[in-house]
């Protein structure tokens, strides 16, 4: 039940019935607009909300569906059903467009995937389309809506006869008219003309008995006379009778047409009303796009838990105005929290959040999608009553606060558990000592009978009652004392103050009319109400400093994320920069090793020549001056200070290197100017084969020092670590943080998104894309539910719209 009957203009409802019933194309989605009715049906409110939920989706695809329903074929199938009787060419035109549009609307849905829109498929399961009857009709009716040449064989030659005798006619009437003009009979400029439907000539009145034939007309000042010459008087009966003919040829078409469409009507007027119903949804899911509107979760049990609740046609009147946005509301209506009592100061809101309260719930069991967050929820009520405005009546005898009352007393009576109570001003119109004690018994029986309500107020007593009754809460909208703007803000929990005293000094009223005020008002109250506004001034404190600290922490998060991503860069390219300079001081001791034994051999060969001992060492010298000039442009070490090489002797003179450990095959050793440690692989002639890791070289043992096997061991992690750095970092340089899977079937999707976020996660690579392109959203959603279940998914969500929105989802991985 719906109480008053003005409900819908209080709420703002039929201001929404006439933007729904203006986005329906045809007459018949026009009327299911114009007749939207209340429901309390929790499976009725559930199938049309899904409706409209679905169809918004499908709005939102790649390829929107469009419902052509600019046609009425209603009235011609009822003609239709009487024996003998036939639509016409126009009907039979709109049946033909009305069919072509079923054919497309049908192939739309059957086409949908069904987790999109399973609600939509289902209704145009059991719609039936039958192509015998479009091909009857597209046989004879061209698509300007024309009966064709071809639909008959005798009205192919009429239509020929007649175009030869409207040739016959029209070549003769020239002929006459221009000899008419040679005589003088006609002015230069005269043309034949079409009287009655057929073919005349103007004459001036003077000169009609010069034309022998039949005066059809006459011109409006008597000067001219339209002749129709005897000469093509004869030819024009011809036609005339042949146009008879054609016209009788059509009915019987028309008719052999409409016997053929006969059999199938209750499912044509049923496709009729199918396309009405989709044009309707359509239309409210035109609607529910626009205000960004949400299908909640729908609850049989009456209560209502919405998050970010917006009014509908505030949002749509401030999508005209820069800078103004609709404040959302949080509203809370559960078994606790049966009755909210909202107090505030005047324009602070109040009738804006009932309303918004009335007008949601009433869309939703309407079966509209309601402008709510998702998380929402929305219980059934069997019954929404409101107060609000002024209800008087010289008619009936009625004052303002006589309204009122005629409206509690309905209230007290019909209202239950299932029932929404909307009373705007609760107990004014009356003395406010005795208003306030009568609406505060009023509130005490609509909470033992465990209604749910809102109601606005400035009665501090409801304001007491709220804070001291449970099932009741106070409620109160939000206003800055300093700017003295409200802030359309409600917040539950506490009472709101009116802050009289605060707009009547903003408005520039005395201050000793303030004060005596102040006095008259006493001091309880005046304290009373400062306290609100001490609450309420420093409640939005702490939510600023909350808000300023959330935000500093979600910035200081992100300054950490950037820092330690950068920081990682850093040492991945330390990491490059070491192991490219260990593999040049590899290259560059592998070249000095070369040139020593060959100096070694040469000294061997000359048998200790003095000048070939000379250049030898020469040679040597000019390389390690080269190394020095090297490393001193080198701006990292690539190896630990070089200890001074022993003396190079000839074969006779004395070793100066003392022994310290000999060494044998199978010992651990370095090289003498480095910290490169092998193993001595076997010993011929005092010189050892030595392997370097995957590196054999030949070395003299007195180029060796011992080294032991845990120096070994270490020598040959770090070596392995740098190469698996080397490999990590060639495999991130070569990988592409996008992966683009549109046109990929699901299950091959889910299995390239597990390879490349393996791949991501082995490099350590933070955040990467995955462009799923929108469409009906189902393999975006399969992606997600996927990703999900790894426990290395830090975070994913939308892609910012001007980088794809929807149709990209950015991963952040846990690295």
């Amino acid at each position: 039940m719906i109480h008053p009957e003005s409900f819908e203009i209080k709420t703002g409802f039929e201001r929404i019935r006439e933007i729904v019933t203006g986005y329906c194309s045809g007459l018949s989605g026009r009327e299911l607009a114009e007749g939207i009715t209340f429901s309390s049906s929790p499976d009725e409110i559930k199938r049309m909300v899904n409706y409209t939920w679905e169809m918004q989706q499908l709005l939102s695809a790649i390829e929107p569906i469009y419902v052509d329903n600019d046609f009425e074929v209603r009235p011609a199938l009822g003609k239709i059903r009487i024996e003998g009787a036939y639509a016409t060419e126009e009907e039979l035109f709109a049946l033909r467009k009305h069919m072509d549009s079923l054919r497309i609307v049908l192939s739309y849905f059957r086409k949908a995937d069904r987790l999109v829109a399973p609600n939509l498929k289902e209704l145009s399961d059991d719609v039936k389309y039958y192509p015998a009857v479009f091909d009857s009709i597209d046989r004879i009716i061209d698509k300007t809506g024309i009966i064709k040449d071809s639909a008959s064989p005798r009205l192919r030659e009429i239509r020929k006869e007649l175009a030869a005798l409207s040739q016959q006619v029209t070549r003769r009437l020239q002929s006459i008219l221009k000899g008419a003009r040679a005589e003088g009979i006609v002015d230069a400029d005269s043309s034949v003309s079409i009287r009655n439907g057929r073919g005349v000539i103007p004459v001036n009145v003077f000169n009609k008995r010069k034309i022998p034939g039949l005066v059809h007309d006459q011109s409006a000042s008597g000067k001219t006379v339209y002749i129709e010459p005897a000469e093509v008087v004869e030819l024009n009966n011809d036609i005339f009778e042949l146009e008879h003919e054609e016209r009788r040829e059509i009915v019987k078409i028309l008719m052999a047409v409409s016997d053929i469409i006969r059999p199938y009507l209750d499912d044509l007027l049923d496709s009729a009303h199918f396309l009405a119903k989709v044009d309707f949804i359509r239309a409210k899911a035109v609607l529910g796009n626009r205000l960004g509107s949400v299908r909640p979760s729908i609850r049989e049990k009456s209560h209502l838990k919405w998050f970010g609740a917006r009014h509908p046609l505030l949002f749509m009147a401030f999508e005209k105005i820069p800078d103004r946005q609709v404040v959302p509301l949080e509203l809370i209506l559960d078994e606790d929290t049966r009755i909210i009592v909202i107090s505030g100061p005047n324009a602070g809101g109040k009738s804006v959040c009932l309303k918004t309260a009335g007008l949601l719930q009433y869309m939703l069991q309407c079966g509209f999608t309601i402008p709510v967050l998702e998380g929402s929820e929305a219980g059934i009520f069997s019954n929404i009553f409101i107060d609000i405005g002024d209800e008087q009546s010289i008619e009936n005898d009625l004052s303002t606060y006589s309204s009122h009352l005629q409206s509690m007393k309905f209230f007290l009576k019909h209202s239950g558990a299932d029932t929404l109570v909307l009373i705007d001003e609760f107990g004014a119109g009356t003395e406010p000592v005795l208003g306030g004690a009568l609406a505060e018994a009023i509130l005490a029986e609509l909470n033992r009978k465990n209604v749910f309500g809102i109601v606005t107020t400035h009665y501090t007593n409801l304001k007491h009652f709220a804070s001291n009754t449970p099932g009741v809460v106070n409620g109160a909208m939000s206003f800055d004392n300093h700017l003295m703007q409200p802030l359309f803000q409600l917040m539950t929990g506490r009472p709101g103050s009116s802050f009289a005293f605060e707009i009547a000094r903003k408005i520039g009223l005395p201050e000793n009319v303030l004060g005596d005020a102040s006095e008259k008002a006493g001091k309880e109250n005046i304290v009373y109400d400062k306290f609100l506004r001490d609450i309420a001034r420093d409640r939005r404190y702490w939510e600023k400093k909350r808000e300023t600290i959330r935000r500093q922490e979600k910035r200081l998060e992100a300054m950490a994320s950037e820092y330690e991503t950068d920081l990682k860069g850093i040492r991945d390219k330390k990491k490059e920069i070491i192991s490219s300079a260990k593999k040049e001081a590899e290259e560059i001791l592998s070249g000095a090793n070369r040139i020593i034994e060959g100096t070694v051999r040469e000294i061997r060969e000359a048998e200790a020549e003095k000048e070939r001992t000379r250049e030898a060492r020469r040679k040597l010298e000019e390389f390690r001056e080269k190394l020095r000039t090297k490393e001193g442009k080198d701006t990292l070490p690539v190896s630990k200070p070089h200890r001074k090489p022993p003396a190079i002797t000839d074969r006779k003179g004395p070793d100066i290197r003392p022994a310290k450990q000999k060494i044998v095959a199978g010992s651990y050793v370095k090289m003498a100017e480095s910290d490169t440690t092998g193993l001595v692989e076997e010993i011929d002639d005092q010189i050892a084969v030595v392997s370097f890791g995957n590196v054999v070289i030949k070395l003299p043992v007195e180029k060796l020092l011992p080294s032991t096997k845990s120096e070994y061991d270490r020598a040959h992690r770090r070596s392995a670590r740098q190469a698996l750095d080397w490999e990590s970092s060639t495999k991130r340089t070569g990988f592409s943080s996008q992966l683009d899977l549109r046109g990929v079937r699901a299950e091959e999707a889910i299995l390239k998104v597990q390879e490349f976020l393996d791949q991501a996660w082995m490099i350590s690579y933070p955040v990467v894309r995955i462009l799923h392109g929108k469409g009906f959203g189902i393999l975006r959603q399969q992606i997600r539910q996927y990703l999900a279940t790894l426990g290395y998914i830090r975070s994913f969500d939308d892609a910012p719209v001007e980088q794809g929105g929807s149709g990209i989802t950015i991963v952040e991985l846990d690295v």
